[in-house]
């Protein structure tokens, strides 16, 4: 078993794309083969997919959850006011969610928080996080937050600029319909309507599926034994018709390619058992080299973060030596890093 000083590498921080290219689909696409790199770009993924292949799809929707408030509490100096800054990571149920807040310091169990006028007391407050039950619930709190709310940007954008309106457009798929992700499926973010219908007029097929992204895609492994890393879990549904889509595909002699992470997690989760069959609920499972793949053939997937979960499924699919040229190349070509930037379409090597 690799370790995870395996999984680092330098990144320049100039290739840490801050902005999507324009239009989507014009990404540069790095394309591994079993025995060879090639450059290429989104708008040319048809010419490297054939008819009968199928591409997964992740209809997750993200929530526009980073909310900016006011703590107001009386004190023996007056009325002490603070500005917090609260991004949601998880949903409890439906009117509480566990977030992220700053400045953490600022906020007690029993405090109130106005987002405008959608208001949050804090029911919890351990290991960094708090847990906010909203004054809204259900739809009424999506509805909020999609009125009153940015979007979660990663850390690493987030950092060197804030989200705006065009990131309301710019971080969210174009066939984005179950609301609930905290994350884009950022591998998705490269498709647009005329790269789907092209791919449709040349027979390739699509299905989408559900994984609800939280913001533990983003934390890197601490332990030097990825063994003992914990994976976080994420809500995720395949059903009946896409698990049928996906059989009959193999079946057929197609090739099953999930775009993103994500999209390959889920199905790997629905297929666990050597067959893919429908599937709802919550999913941990943490793909390293020497895992077996029942139903993913190819992936396509964007530039991952050092040490971080999504490298090592990387590295599973296309072997150690593989996953290090690939970003080595990327490195030496420049390729546009992270959520917002290019990507990479993966052939495992042949059996």
């Amino acid at each position: 078993m690799p370790s995870l000083s395996d999984f680092d590498f330098d990144l320049p921080e100039e290739l840490i794309a801050l902005r999507p290219a324009v239009p989507r689909s014009a990404s540069r696409m790095l394309v591994s083969t079993a025995d060879e790199i090639h450059d290429s770009s989104v708008a040319d993924l048809g010419q490297w997919l054939m008819p009968g292949d199928r591409l997964v799809f992740n209809n997750t929707k993200v929530i526009p959850s980073r909310l900016s408030g006011t703590r107001t509490r009386n004190t023996t100096h007056g009325s002490g006011v603070s500005k917090i800054e609260a991004t949601m990571i998880e949903r409890v149920n439906e009117d509480t969610w566990r977030a992220l807040a700053k400045p953490l310091k600022r906020l007690a169990v029993g405090d109130t928080i106005k987002f405008g006028k959608l208001l949050a007391e804090v029911l919890d407050k351990a290991d960094g996080q708090v847990e906010l039950m909203f004054s809204l619930s259900g739809a009424a709190l999506d509805e909020a937050f999609a009125m009153g709310g940015q979007m979660p940007l990663p850390p690493y954008i987030a950092s060197k600029r804030p989200a705006d309106a065009r990131d309301m457009e710019d971080y969210q798929t174009v066939f984005a319909s179950k609301l609930g992700a905290v994350a884009a499926p950022t591998a998705s973010l490269h498709f647009d309507t005329p790269l789907l219908q092209n791919l449709k007029e040349a027979g390739v097929a699509s299905t989408e599926v559900t994984l609800h992204v939280g913001a533990g895609t983003f934390l890197p492994v601490q332990t030097e034994d990825i063994a003992n890393h914990k994976m976080h879990s994420e809500w995720g549904e395949v059903s009946s018709q896409a698990a049928q889509d996906i059989a009959e595909t193999l079946k057929n002699g197609g090739r099953v390619i999930p775009v993103g992470t994500t999209a390959l997690r889920i199905i790997e989760t629905a297929a666990k058992d050597g067959e893919i069959k429908p599937f709802s609920g919550d999913t941990d499972i943490f793909i390293t080299p020497g895992f077996g793949f029942n139903v993913t053939s190819a992936l396509m997937t964007n530039f991952h973060l050092p040490k971080s979960t999504l490298l090592m499924l990387v590295a599973a699919l296309v072997g150690m030596e593989r996953a290090q040229g690939i970003y080595q190349h990327a490195l030496e070509e420049k390729y546009r890093f992270f959520s917002y930037g290019d990507s990479s379409l993966l052939f495992p090597a042949a059996e």
